[in-house]
């Protein structure tokens, strides 16, 4: 199994720096040709552009794995969720939806219920 992955460190050796410079050049220019025309703000250079990604990464991506912060997405988190759920309750989750997302009604329908 190693002899058929040997080309794999090569590469990323290349395709990583080349996804950052990628990266930072769309930023910077993305950011220079929208944002001081529009709003009078600085022109950004490639580093401060390449730090503006991170930091972007960092506050809306999380810093790696799948689902942001480490736990199951909530595309899975859903699917388990529905997969419990009897016929009845199903149901009673479509017709919630269909009404505007009141699952759970409000208190005056649960005290007559």
């Amino acid at each position: 199994m190693r002899k058929k992955r040997w080309w794999i460190a090569p590469v990323a050796i290349i395709a990583i720096p080349l996804f950052i410079f990628i990266g930072g050049e769309v930023v910077m220019r993305l950011w220079n040709w929208l944002l001081p025309p529009l709003f009078g703000w600085r022109t950004l250079t490639f580093w401060q552009a390449l730090g503006l990604l991170v930091l972007c990464r960092v506050l809306f991506g999380g810093l790696g794995g799948h689902g942001g912060h480490g736990g199951p997405g909530p595309k899975r988190h859903w699917d388990r969720r529905c997969r419990k759920m009897t016929a009845e309750e199903r149901e009673k989750f479509r017709l919630a939806m269909a009404e505007g997302y009141s699952v759970g009604g409000s208190g005056a329908e649960r005290a007559s219920s």
